[in-house]
Formats: structure tokens, sequence, C-alpha cells
């Protein structure tokens, strides 16, 4: 089994500090994000990995190579500009001849990825998406009322949960056929074609292991949180 993962986006919420450096390589205590998702994927079983790189390319292809350093097989997919989420996956195509797992580079994970992908296939699903038991506490007051306006309770500050789309999946090769082809597109727009087609989409739901690094102060949220776990401060 391959994992693709999604390495070429821009950052431009992570401004300044992605200006020399693609975010997939921001340091998380004393690796690049991308490191700590290659040694999650090995750990799980999976030692051969699709880079999927654009922005500052470079940087990763010389740090990994082949990824023989850190236990694993990279090959790369290459593309020339932004191309969205499932559009990076679509370069990587070529690659691809089973079911994978396809993730975004821009997160941590530690949930048991080997768990989701047994799931996946008992169920024989199209695609797996993991999600997230999110909860948050709502700084107002919520008023019910009935429909002609007659307020029925007040509850105030209550918190609210969701599951909430994480960025792993797993995925059957078939996939790649509702991506078109050089051109920005989304997962959502995958997902939703799948489910239009009748293909099963299941989800697979965790309640802890995953951090999302998507602006500055999520980023040094997790710098810090890494910085704890290695005692340096």
């Amino acid at each position: 089994m391959k994992t693709v993962i999604l390495a070429g986006g821009l950052g431009t919420r992570l401004q300044p500090y992605t200006t020399f450096l693609p975010k997939p390589m921001l340091p998380l205590g004393e690796k690049p994000l991308l490191e700590h998702l290659i040694d999650w994927n090995r750990k799980n079983g999976i030692k051969s990995i699709v880079l999927c790189v654009s922005y500052l390319r470079k940087t990763i292809e010389d740090y990994f190579e082949d990824g023989k350093r850190f236990g694993v097989d990279i090959e790369y997919a290459i593309a020339n500009r932004p191309l969205a989420t499932a559009g990076q996956l679509k370069t990587a195509q070529q690659f691809i001849d089973d079911t994978f797992v396809c993730m975004y580079g821009d997160s941590i994970y530690d949930f048991p990825l080997r768990s989701m992908v047994s799931q996946h296939k008992r169920k024989k699903s199209f695609i797996t998406m993991s999600l997230f038991e999110y909860k948050t506490k709502l700084p107002y007051g919520v008023i019910e009322t009935t429909s002609n306006g007659k307020v029925t309770a007040w509850n105030e500050k209550p918190e609210i949960s969701a599951n909430i789309n994480i960025g792993c999946y797993v995925m059957e090769p078939q996939t790649f056929d509702f991506i078109p082809e050089s051109k920005p597109y989304g997962m959502d727009d995958v997902v939703k074609k799948a489910m239009s087609k009748k293909r099963l989409v299941s989800s697979y739901i965790t309640k802890k292991g995953f951090m999302d690094i998507g602006d500055k102060a999520s980023y040094r949220k997790a710098y810090q949180q890494f910085l704890e776990k290695l005692g340096k401060i």
C-alpha cells in the first residue's frame, strides 16, 4: 500500500514563515512537519510514499531524497502551479494502482491508521474519510423558539460538537476518475461526486490524534507543544 501526501500548497496563511520554506517543512520539535507524517506512516506499516510537491519543492526533494534515510521509499509527483487538494492528488495517479491512503501535508496525525485501512477494506468502501470529534463552546446565549417566535429555552454559552474532516482518506484508485486533469479541484467535490454516483463513502471517527497546522496561531501552538514534549521549555 502507498500513501500520497499533498505537500504542494503555498501556505499563504502561514506567511512570513513560508516565504522561504514550504509549509510541510516548517519545524515541529526537532523535525519538519512532513517528517512526522512519514514517521507515522512507517509506524503504521506503510513504507511507500508519494509526495505531491510544487511550491519550493526542491527544499523537500533535497531533504528527503529517495526516502531511504527515513526507512521508506519516496516518489515525487510534481505540479507547476497550485491545483487545490484533489488537483494535487491527480498528479500522483501514475504511481497508484491499488487501495491507497491520501493525507494533507499540513496536519499531525496520531490515530491508528492500520485500523482505518482495515475498516475501509472490511466495508468495501470507495472512500473512507477520517473525522475528528470537535467540541467548542459558543460565547453566546442560545435561544430556542417555536415557529411562531415563542421562546422555549435559554442555553447560556452551550458546548456544541461536530465531526469535522481532518484530511486523511483511504481511497480506491478509481477515485482518480472523478478528478479533472490539470485543473484546481477540491476534495469536497470529489467526495460529493462519488456519493452522487452511489459509491460508498464511509467515515472513521477519532476523538484524539489530530493537530491542525493551518495558520500562524495553530502553528505556534503546535510548536510550543512539541517543545514541551522535548522538555525544552
